[in-house]
């Protein structure tokens, strides 16, 4: 297996290259340079798997020679270990169509850690008996932060610096990375920002490297955002988990996906790309609808960021839309080179009629503002005794609203404690954290706050990182 970069100017690259690099040199994302497939008979005989031997079967073809299937089953085994629930990823019937995939049983109560657990892993292993050093530059809306260094901190090699746009992630998110206090981790608020600002940080650290400049010149850098192809690799298997559960490969299942950064719906769609049978992709956006309006009107341009207290999902660049459209394309990274650059000068792109069309064949949106996410969360909890995060609330009303005549999965990405106060408002129900959290607010937190200037937090690093 090898793979591209969606602008069509980095070198084509294995496995354990792209994983440890994260963004391709030329500022594209990596895919993979074909689908692997699976027929239906490989697909049923999923059923009755464990979760660890289902994801054995679904990456292995895109790891290629990289690790060995015994390895990578090793490496399963010990990353979906440290999960609450035997499943790792279980499904929750809500109603006769509706059900909820539980991906937060993971150590930060996060879908992340279904991917951040295995990456971490991962670089752990490509890295050994190599004096390679990595420095993990990252930026989080809430969740990939926690995951990412929760998954990292104390790995020999590896030292990790996250980003979060100050006051705009919920406490809960903020203190379970400011309160590891492992000496390769540092966490950095960055003060009058917004996601979309941090994440545009970070990806101008990496193009300053790739062009052999800048203050980090010195430095490996690598990624754990979901530009992170390894990331992406491991989401795409709790599709094929659920579908067999429900039926699949002998019926179509739905997926909807509150969504921000378009990754864990990518991964869906790769999923599909190798065989499974998606009846539909359900984009489900919050008020800060860019997706929604791109693949309802072809209309990608960028507006201001509104809080809400879906802040994971308080993204108006969603980088991971870049591989869709790549696809869309036909694989044709000159091209879609160019229409990005567009976008990156104006912030503002329209989508060709292939692409538009491309993109409907499997995926549709909503978008879904604060009265109907609160509505959904009333919902689950009076009707189905499920008490569900707002994320997974805007998922939830969604898919209500499709008309679908197939099961609807709605990804449930993160524990309802991790927003207490967004839960409490829609239920009355203050929802606790587990027991292995329960001290999260005596423990002492540690970071740096730092402007939102490519020379500040770039300069951090350097100094930091040199140490």
């Amino acid at each position: 297996m090898r793979y591209v970069s969606t602008r069509g100017r980095a070198p084509a690259w294995g496995f354990r290259a792209v994983t440890l690099a994260g963004l391709a040199s030329d500022g594209g994302l990596y895919v993979p340079d074909a689908w692997p497939t699976l027929s239906k008979a490989e697909i049923a005989a999923l059923a009755g798997l464990s979760y660890v031997e289902t994801a054995v079967r679904v990456m292995m073809p895109f790891v290629g020679d990289a690790l060995t299937e015994d390895e990578l089953r090793s490496l399963c085994a010990q990353a979906y270990g440290r999960f609450a629930h035997d499943a790792v990823t279980p499904l929750v019937q809500l109603d006769h169509r509706h059900w909820l995939l539980e991906l937060f049983h993971g150590p930060t109560l996060a879908f992340k850690d279904v991917a951040l657990q295995l990456l971490g892993l991962l670089f752990e292993r490509f890295l050994a008996g190599t004096d390679q050093k990595l420095t993990v530059i990252g930026a989080t809306s809430g969740d990939t932060g926690s995951a990412a260094i929760d998954a990292l901190a104390g790995r020999d090699g590896v030292e990790v610096f996250m980003l979060h746009p100050k006051g705009r992630v919920s406490e809960v998110q903020r203190r379970q990375m400011t309160t590891v206090l492992a000496p390769n981790v540092h966490n950095i608020a960055v003060g009058g920002a917004s996601f979309d600002d941090t994440q545009a940080l970070v990806k101008a650290m990496f193009n300053a490297q790739a062009r052999g400049g800048g203050p980090l010149a010195h430095l490996t850098l690598s990624a754990v955002n979901s530009i992170n192809w390894a990331r992406l690799m491991a989401q795409i298997v709790y599709y094929f988990y659920a579908a067999v559960r429900l039926g699949g490969p002998d019926r179509e299942i739905a997926f909807s996906v509150p969504t921000g950064n378009f990754g864990d719906v990518f991964a869906g769609y790769a999923a599909a790309r190798m065989g499974l049978p998606v009846a539909k992709l359900i984009v489900a956006t919050n008020v800060n609808d860019i997706l929604h309006r791109a693949l309802s009107a072809g209309d990608y341009s960028a507006h201001g960021v509104v809080a809400t207290p879906t802040p994971s999902m308080d993204i108006q660049v969603s980088s991971n839309f870049e591989r869709l459209l790549f696809d869309l394309n036909g694989g044709d990274g000159g091209a879609l080179a160019g229409q990005m650059a567009g976008f990156e000068a104006s912030k503002a792109m329209q989508l060709t009629n292939a692409q538009r069309e491309g993109a409907s064949a499997l995926l549709v949106s909503a978008r879904v503002d604060v009265d109907d996410m609160a509505m959904a969360m009333r919902w689950a909890y009076d009707r189905a005794g499920q008490v569900i995060d707002p994320h997974t609330a805007i998922g939830l009303s969604a898919a209500r609203s499709s008309d679908l005549d197939v099961p609807v999965v709605t990804l449930a990405t993160a524990h309802p404690a991790k927003f207490p106060d967004a839960v409490e408002r829609a239920t009355g129900v203050r929802p606790p954290l587990p027991s292995r959290l329960g001290d999260l607010f005596e423990r002492h937190e540690r970071y740096e706050t730092l402007p939102a200037s490519f020379d500040a937090v770039a300069g951090y690093i350097a100094e930091t990182a040199a140490r």
